[in-house]
């Protein structure tokens, strides 16, 4: 009788874990869209990875400067001169052509100096996606007196609106990953370092 008694727990144990295993992690930390530092988390995180769920809607792009805020609607954006990048996705292994607004020039129009010196120095980007992923760019990594790379906000890609990136997202050449590029672009915050 005792083994019987333990063959069915036996059986029952195996057959609970299995189940186990096979359920999804309640607790497990969940890879974000793109790469980089998750700031509220200080995870890392693998750019590109694929999520089980359908992307978070973006709004418009909102930027901020002080006391100064710009609300850019996909509409707003295209009527604007653009700018055409080819870059490397490292994770697509192919050279993608992106067509968007240069960053600056979105910047320039809330007081952001185009020639940065002295204090335009001190500022740096706080960059968001509308699933919470942020990253940092400084002032003069935007600019192109100050640095060799391109920053747009895209609209397109391959000639095409972007689709599940879109509508904006933010594409900077220069970078050896694309681990700070943001899907679902829908915020900008230029912030001065105390």
């Amino acid at each position: 009788m005792r083994m019987r008694v333990w063959g069915v727990v036996l059986l029952f144990g195996i057959g609970a874990w299995s189940a186990m295993a096979q359920a999804p992690a309640q607790n497990q930390p969940q890879p974000m869209p793109m790469g980089g530092i998750d700031m509220d988390h200080g995870m890392k995180m693998d750019h590109g990875m694929k999520m089980g769920k359908a992307a978070v809607p973006a709004g418009p792009l909102k930027i901020l400067f002080g006391d100064k805020s710009a609300e850019w609607s996909p509409a707003a954006l295209a009527a604007l001169p653009h700018k055409t990048v080819i870059v490397f996705n490292e994770h697509a292994k192919v050279n993608q052509s992106y067509s968007g607004v240069p960053l600056m020039e979105l910047l320039t129009r809330l007081g952001v100096s185009d020639t940065p010196h002295g204090k335009f120095l001190r500022f740096y980007l706080v960059v968001e996606g509308s699933d919470g992923y942020k990253t940092v760019y400084s002032l003069a990594e935007v600019n192109p007196i100050e640095h060799e790379g391109t920053v747009i906000v895209a609209d397109a890609l391959d000639g095409k609106a972007l689709a599940d990136s879109g509508p904006l997202m933010l594409i900077a050449t220069g970078d050896k990953h694309p681990s700070r590029w943001v899907r679902n672009l829908v915020a900008v915050r230029v912030v001065p370092v105390e």
